[in-house]
């Protein structure tokens, strides 16, 4: 196989707290009409799978390279699961999103039937003045107190309302009753599932209501599977030096997915080497990527997914690119951040797993 990096389609979702955000602002082109609240860039959720565009393997979807090519896609010392692990999003919360959760792995597999849950985290690329989001429950609030709040909708009584800045990341684990907007525009990296259970009184696609029956079953699984313990922070993320005008900063890490952002001026160029597969979304203005002998644009809010076989990348700033990837914690996130200097508790606020050993 000749690989080479991988143009993949990217569903749209129409949501109601969607608006023009992810067009306007980031330049998005080939976006349907009304508001847009989501593009799925690199997608292998069941009904949602991203197809590659062009190339050799040009029609297929991310799930068939996943059989037909697991260890060149993924990386080698990887458990391949039938589905790519990583779900990558830009968000436009013009309104606010629906209070909800995602079941964590064990949850999951217990009460949905499905393999794993659902971790995300979000790296904030704009917010509007005074915006914020509610993330996870305050000490203190029981099941009873939270099912009172969620029957009354008043999710201030019991959620942790925190400020959201531009360039912040808040790691969210499975459990972790959640909402943000309005205002917010995001880069959400997650584990591939779309399972959730919501608290409103409507539906998120269209805003239609949800009737009486359902919305009180939709409240029973939410509780059964809330984790209280969660209560995650918002963050500017942990800088390594790299080269000259070229900075690394890690945002989030986890035992699911890291999260970076790459800037480079000039002077030197981004390069970057890899043995899992890397999603590179640019964040800035276009760029020229290098993989080998491929040489390809990459427009701002456009995506490339890295097949781990490419083992290296190279971009000329200047650059602002977000790459994500499923990390190996010590060699990938821990040493660089010890070794430039920052300390454990430091590294552990990144997300979970990174604990002082």
């Amino acid at each position: 196989m000749d690989w080479h990096p991988l143009r993949l389609t990217t569903p749209v979702k129409q949501h109601v707290f969607g608006g023009r955000v992810i067009a306007e602002r980031l330049g998005r082109t080939g976006l349907p009409d009304g508001p847009v609240a989501e593009t799925w860039e690199v997608s292998d959720v069941d009904g949602d799978a991203s197809t590659v565009l062009d190339g050799p393997l040009a029609g297929r979807t991310l799930r068939q390279i996943m059989a037909e090519h697991p260890e060149e896609l993924l990386g080698p010392g990887l458990t391949p699961g039938p589905r790519f692990p990583l779900l990558t999003k830009f968000i436009d919360g013009h309104g606010p999103l629906p209070v909800h959760l995602h079941a964590d792995d064990p949850t999951a597999r217990r009460l949905e039937g499905e393999p794993h849950g659902k971790t995300e985290a979000w790296h904030v690329l704009d917010a509007a003045p005074g915006a914020t989001a509610l993330v996870g429950v305050r000490p203190g609030v029981d099941r009873a107190g939270l099912h009172r709040a969620l029957l009354a909708q008043d999710f201030d009584a019991v959620m942790r309302r925190l400020p959201v800045r531009a360039g912040e990341t808040v790691y969210v684990p499975g459990g972790t009753l959640h909402s943000f907007g309005p205002g917010t525009l995001v880069y959400e990296i997650e584990q591939t599932s779309d399972i959730q259970q919501h608290a409103m009184r409507s539906h998120m696609e269209d805003g239609s209501p949800v009737s009486d029956t359902q919305w009180h079953a939709n409240l029973a699984s939410l509780l059964d599977e809330w984790r209280p313990e969660h209560r995650p922070e918002f963050h500017p993320g942990l800088s390594v030096g790299v080269d000259d005008g070229v900075r690394r900063t890690i945002l989030c890490a986890g035992p699911y997915f890291a999260l970076e952002r790459w800037t480079a001026g000039t002077t030197a160029p981004l390069a970057c080497t890899f043995s899992t597969a890397r999603i590179l979304t640019n964040a800035g203005a276009p760029v020229t990527v290098t993989c080998g002998p491929w040489t390809g644009r990459l427009d701002r809010a456009r995506t490339l997914l890295l097949p781990a076989a490419l083992g290296e990348v190279r971009v000329q700033g200047p650059a602002d690119l977000l790459i994500g990837y499923v990390p190996y914690l010590d060699r990938d996130i821990r040493a660089p951040l010890l070794a430039a200097g920052h300390g454990p508790a430091a590294i552990a606020a990144l997300g979970e797993g990174l604990d002082p050993l």
